[in-house]
């Protein structure tokens, strides 16, 4: 990063491939689209990305210990990649820039096939300090793109959208190489990349669980993703332009991210939500000689290379279907313990004429540690209240579920509720998001 600037898995799956709907607002408007599924993600090894990181060490042990833009380390790390993407099939293009009187270079690799007027691109910068090899900044990023990218070659995938993968220089002096790349890019060519995400340190030794905020259909991707493993995410704000996303949200570009943490200091609550330990640094090689491969935490960098695939095949692998009128809310709302009151999370609906239909559907997601304590009720606009779920002698954890209503006595416009209830003591959870489709 820039000093400048499963056990519900697949559940959650079925719902994020249906609740790819932006929100705009706690109450999101209707989406335009709606996607069918998508083919399964695979998980990605985590033997496979650890061995991309060796190489990389080995690349810095060799070359005066980083692999810093203008650097032999870097230019061998590029080669690296590139050879690697090459033999899978990928179209790769060498792009050079020049920053501080050295040459840089940038690697882009597209994928065969997919709507070359709809592009899904996923990036990392490959550029260490001078002062480190730079393994977790940002080797982690950079190991994990590249298996993703492999995967993608070993399954064969046949994506709707044409992916796009790309590794930057000279991002530690400022983004350099990620604003070279979208400022060459000619308008046309910008206004085709649907969204791009970014990958910057995501296995630090004392990790954390941080989702960009900037575009909700791809942080609800992450969010339904992170759902489904039972772990609760935080916006990540550490990192806000700081990392190669920036260039591309300043083009207009949707973007979105996933990171481990940096120098700040994690909390006594995020210790006991992620486990690790309160008041060091997720990562106290920051920029440091010993950023090696020695400074990862294999569980986050298995994680979030997983959630890497996940995001990539349900943000680009997915076929669009028909719309129809559909609301969602994608903000965390907490649960709290017995005896306390209910809690609500409310979509405003508009545009939709008429009543209700008989079906009204409604899907539900919700990490909790014991489902059974729960008591789930939506209320129309009216204050009707129609039980979607009792509590019940169901041990197991997490809610990820769709429910059809007959709410054909009630009009459609207005403001609906998911009202939850936890009605033993001893548990937690959030309403991690919902959706009503009519």
């Amino acid at each position: 990063m820039s000093l400048s600037v499963s056990r519900r898995l697949a559940a959650a799956t079925a719902i994020a491939v249906a609740g790819l709907l932006a929100a705009t607002s706690p109450a999101a408007l209707a989406a335009p689209t709606a996607v069918a599924a998508a083919p399964t993600p695979p998980d990605i090894p985590l033997a496979n990305v650890k061995a991309h990181l060796t190489q990389l060490q080995t690349i810095a042990t060799n070359n005066g210990g980083n692999r810093a833009h203008g650097r032999a380390g870097y230019k061998a790390s590029i080669d690296y990649v590139k050879a690697k993407l090459d033999a899978a099939g990928f179209t790769t293009t060498l792009q050079t820039f020049t920053s501080s009187g050295a040459t840089g270079y940038n690697l882009i690799a597209d994928w065969p096939g997919g709507d070359p007027n709809s592009v899904l691109m996923s990036g990392s910068h490959l550029d260490s300090v001078s002062s480190g090899p730079g393994i977790n900044d940002n080797g982690s990023g950079s190991a994990a793109v590249l298996e993703t990218a492999l995967a993608v070659s070993r399954a064969g995938l046949q994506p709707t959208k044409h992916l796009r993968f790309g590794w930057w220089g000279a991002e530690e002096l400022g983004l350099i190489g990620s604003k070279y790349y979208v400022n060459s890019l000619p308008a046309a060519e910008k206004a085709k990349i649907s969204g791009y995400l970014n990958f910057d340190m995501i296995g630090s030794p004392n990790p954390g669980y941080f989702v960009y905020d900037d575009d909700p259909t791809i942080e609800q991707t992450f969010k339904n993703y992170y759902a489904g493993l039972g772990i609760q995410t935080e916006i990540e704000t550490e990192g806000d332009g700081r990392s190669d996303h920036a260039p591309f949200k300043n083009a207009g570009i949707p973007v979105g991210g996933l990171f481990s943490g940096a120098d700040y200091t994690k909390t006594a609550a995020q210790a006991q939500k992620w486990g690790g330990t309160s008041g060091q640094a997720f990562d106290r090689c920051y920029h440091s000689s010993c950023d090696t491969t020695a400074n990862i935490n294999d569980t986050a960098l298995d994680r979030n290379s997983d959630a890497i695939a996940y995001a990539i095949w349900n943000l680009g692998a997915a076929t669009p279907v028909p719309p129809g009128p559909s609301f969602e809310n994608t903000a965390d709302v907490n649960i709290p313990d017995s005896p306390a009151a209910a809690v609500t999370s409310p979509i405003t609906v508009s545009g939709v004429a008429g009543n209700a239909p008989a079906t009204t559907k409604v899907d539900v997601n919700i990490v909790h540690t014991y489902r059974g304590d729960l008591v789930i009720d939506l209320i129309a606009p009216d204050g009707t209240a129609y039980r979607l779920k009792n509590s019940s002698s169901d041990s197991a954890d997490n809610l990820v579920t769709s429910y059809t209503v007959n709410a054909a006595a009630e009009v459609a416009n207005g403001v609906w509720k998911l009202q939850v209830k936890d009605v033993a003591a001893q548990d937690v959870g959030y309403i991690n998001s919902w959706k009503i489709s009519f």
